[in-house]
């Protein structure tokens, strides 16, 4: 008969799985639901326009992991890019889930299973999180006045802006410092041998920005594709717009990957270049693309995961956490 502690290791286990199941359903879920919308598009557009969109998804989703990745490693030993790779990328799955706190949930399940305590995971992403707000709201300067000049539904997006004098004395090492040490205690961790370095916030804040970058190069090149307009206006109103787009899902965390809003802030921005039927079509192709990216993403990470795993045997573990607990 297996003992509380085995059986409760098996239960965690098996509901990771269910977890990784259901996610990537609501993914797949999410490319159908799109694709009558998606196809004709396609169809008109050439494969230049498309492609070269799509793969640009994958550098921006790599950008995220590692601004992810460098708070991680800051919190606790170096865990590697492809274990940080999978953790991060297929946990972040859950944000096709309705209410985006599964994303988080499975990113500190997945992080148990790969040896890390979920307080470091947990404290990790609540410093990305504030990572992601500042460098939106750097990059949606681009964006956001035009933005909420053109639709009144968007004017909130300003208001946002109060969160950056927060948000940038939260990032602060003696800050970040005084919340980790805080949060370590409640969870019952021990605390760290060094202190939270400046150049750890600030690479991350540096890939955060380049990952909405990125973004709204994926952006504009769709919009390219589909009306010829390749001015730097343009692609400055894209990469603000993206940025606004996605951190405006975070604030409506009870949809799906913030389903409705960030193809509102898309449209509103690409309308005055292609016209709003144009519009909502690339918002739908470019919520597929990125669909796609997140699941293929994903997909390499774990895969790359579990050979790393089988060819160099057991993994470094964070303190009092061992394989028969994972």
């Amino acid at each position: 008969m297996p003992s509380h502690h085995t059986l409760r290791g098996r239960l965690f286990h098996w509901g990771r799985i269910l977890l990784v199941l259901a996610v990537v359903a609501a993914a797949v879920w999410t490319v159908q639901n799109h694709w009558a919308e998606v196809r004709g598009t396609i169809v008109e557009m050439s494969w230049r326009d498309w492609v070269p969109a799509f793969l640009v998804l994958p550098v921006a989703i790599g950008l995220s992991t590692m601004s992810w990745q460098l708070l991680v490693d800051e919190l606790g030993e170096p865990i590697g890019v492809s274990r940080g790779a999978q953790i991060f990328l297929v946990g972040q799955l859950g944000k096709y889930l309705p209410g985006s706190v599964w994303a988080y949930v499975l990113q500190m399940e997945l992080g148990r299973r790969a040896g890390l305590a979920r307080a470091r995971v947990f404290t990790a992403t609540l410093f990305s999180l504030a990572v992601a707000v500042v460098a939106a709201l750097v990059c949606g300067v681009l964006a956001i006045p035009s933005l909420s000049a053109n639709d009144e539904a968007l004017e909130p997006l300003r208001w946002l802006y109060l969160l950056l004098p927060i948000g940038l004395v939260c990032l602060h090492p003696r800050i970040l410092d005084r919340l980790v040490e805080l949060a370590f205690r409640i969870l019952r961790r021990p605390p760290l041998d060094h202190p939270v370095r400046g150049r750890a916030v600030l690479l991350s804040l540096l890939a955060a920005i380049g990952s909405y970058v990125a973004f709204g190069l994926h952006l504009w090149l769709l919009a390219h594709g589909s009306s010829g307009e390749a001015s730097i206006g343009l692609l400055r109103l894209c990469v603000g717009a993206m940025a606004a787009a996605m951190i405006s899902g975070l604030f409506f965390f009870v949809l799906p990957s913030g389903a409705g809003v960030r193809e509102l802030v898309i449209v509103t921005a690409l309308t005055p270049y292609v016209g709003t039927g144009p519009a909502i079509a690339l918002a739908a192709v470019s919520r597929v693309l990125l669909t796609v990216a997140d699941l293929v993403t994903a997909s390499v990470s774990a895969t790359l995961g579990v050979i790393e795993r089988r060819r160099h045997g057991p993994i470094h573990h964070d303190p009092g956490i061992g394989d028969d607990e994972v």
